[in-house]
């Protein structure tokens, strides 16, 4: 069948749509999507408590203010009226509601709501593309429909508003029909916001008499006249972070803009065989994969659920980024002087790496201690670790260099500190909005006495390497020369380049290194090694 033309609709039809929603009896309604306090497999600390408890709230429908919705409980009942067209676009919506509602993390929550609606398979993909394109372009998808309705986006109801920028998506970013999408997400607002149907249809029929480049021309200043705005919009991250992301990399602008564009693409998974337990090669062959690029130890697999893999049952591999693999391993490439057995992982949930470090260690004759403060996580930690010579503790990290983790006494140390997370943006796509530039004072502050802490836990000799998953100065150059000043010890920085496999393309002047998804094909993931001298 072929799609008919598309509708034409101009901001009068907007407003006669708009009307008649108000005409129309108000009535709100809610679910809840389930979400988890704890990460999934993402080595990266970016991650803010979630707002679980906090009050629900929203707004009168095709409206910006209004009432409060009830609260339903449990499962994926359809709200206020008849259900939506189909379950994948019904799971989509619910994973989209549920991090801007609750603050969930989607990469938690859409699984969650897959197997609540029993969705597999293309279902499953589609529902997953839906999701995180949507919540990948929210910044400028809600500029567009800012566009399509003459109106601020703030004003319309959230229910209606997650809807319409599913809507969108599928309009400009799927091969979706455009009368299909604009039918489909029509019946889902009105199973979640029932008066704002019409003011949807309006909408969405505006949105699609022009296609992405069409509307990005449009709704984004010129580049000449303000070129961070400008990528902003087209690349949809927040003004911020196109500024840090250019930093990182010089102030080169089309460095920037390829930057961007990466961490809109879809990223593979990663999985990291474990040494003494699987080969990459071997494993790759068995699950239908590649042989990582750089890591001698990753694996790329082109989709499907890690979780299902009976290698990852069996302990023989773990969900890591190649990033995270290269950055752990570097350290263990360093040269020590003296003795080489007693290894500490300051930072270690949900235990990624000292997963790997652990590997690692039992081939070399070494033990790893890992340091966690939550109890829970330090539970992950334990149960990614099993079998492997690595001891966890619950401390804080801050306390290295006394008690239990006396001073001078670890010859190497991972610091993978928390941070904004800024690296992997392509696989956390709510993050580059929720995270702001005061999330970094906090962090940064712990960064440093994270490593102040490392610094003196080491012994002289001994080696310890910084890791964050971010680009950002503050975190990367800025926190690590701060840090070695306030420690007062003799350090020296190490060149990493040469601990990371040979050949690898962009890694810079040194001493550190940043990782970037546009070069490596990993997440953005900095490094620096430093050696106490005395």
């Amino acid at each position: 069948m072929t799609s008919p033309e598309r509708p034409q609709a101009g901001s009068s039809e907007i407003r006669s749509g708009l009307d008649a929603d108000r005409q129309r009896p108000a009535s709100g309604s809610s679910g809840s999507a389930a979400s988890s306090g704890d990460r999934g497999a993402s080595e990266h600390r970016a991650d803010r408590p979630h707002n679980a408890g906090r009050p629900r709230r929203s707004t009168a429908p095709g409206d910006g203010r209004g009432q409060d919705r009830d609260s339903h409980g449990g499962g994926r009942a359809p709200r206020g009226g008849r259900p939506p067209s189909d379950p994948a676009r019904s799971a989509a919506y619910e994973a989209i509601a549920a991090t801007h509602r609750d603050d969930a993390y989607a990469n938690l929550v859409l699984p969650q709501i897959l197997q609540e609606m029993r969705l597999f398979g293309r279902d499953a993909a589609f529902a997953t593309e839906l999701t995180y394109g949507t919540l990948r372009l929210v910044g400028t998808l809600d500029e567009i429909i800012k566009a399509a309705a003459g109106r601020e986006v703030e004003r319309i109801d959230p229910p209606a508003r997650d809807a319409m920028r599913l809507g969108a998506y599928q309009i400009l970013h799927t091969r979706v029909p455009a009368h299909a999408a604009v039918s489909s997400t029509v019946d889902l607002v009105r199973s979640v916001a029932p008066g704002a149907a019409g003011f949807a249809n309006a909408v969405l029929r505006q949105i699609t008499t022009k296609n992405w480049d069409e509307w990005i021309a449009e709704v984004a200043p010129k580049f000449a006249d303000d070129p961070i705005a400008n990528l902003s919009v087209t690349h949809a991250h927040p003004p911020w972070i196109v500024r840090a992301f250019s930093d990182a990399l010089g102030g080169d602008l089309a460095d920037t803009a390829r930057a961007l564009a990466e961490d809109n693409e879809r990223p593979p998974v990663h999985l990291c065989a474990r040494p003494g337990r699987a080969d990459a090669i071997t494993l790759a062959d068995e699950l239908g994969g590649a042989p990582g690029a750089f890591s001698p130890y990753a694996v790329y697999l082109a989709g499907g659920s890690p979780g299902d893999l009976s290698a990852l049952a069996e302990g023989r591999v773990h969900v890591q980024d190649e990033g995270s693999q290269l950055v752990a391993t570097a350290l263990t490439q360093a040269e020590v002087e003296g003795t080489d057995e007693n290894w500490l992982d300051l930072c270690a949930g949900p235990g990624g790496k000292a997963g790997l470090l652990g590997a690692l260690a039992a081939g070399r004759g070494a033990r790893v201690t890992a340091v966690e403060v939550a109890e829970h996580r330090a539970r992950l930690v334990s149960n990614a670790t099993r079998g492997l010579p690595v001891t966890t503790i619950v401390a804080d990290g801050r306390t290295a260099g006394t008690g239990d983790l006396p001073a001078a006494s670890f010859d190497r140390i991972l610091v993978d500190a928390p941070c904004t997370g800024l690296g992997s943006l392509r696989r956390r796509p709510e993050a580059r909005w929720r995270r702001q530039p005061t999330d970094l004072p906090p962090l940064t502050s712990l960064q440093r006495e994270l490593l102040v802490a490392a610094l003196k836990a080491v012994r002289p000799g001994g080696v310890v390497a910084y890791v964050v998953c971010s680009p950002h100065v503050v975190e990367t150059q800025v926190t690590v020369t701060e840090a070695a000043r306030r420690s007062k010890l003799a350090v020296d920085f190490v060149d990493a380049r040469p601990l990371l496999p040979a050949g690898m393309p962009g890694l810079g002047a040194g001493p550190t290194v940043q990782l970037w998804p546009h070069r490596h094909g990993t997440d953005a993931m900095f490094l620096a090694v430093l050696r106490r001298t005395a």
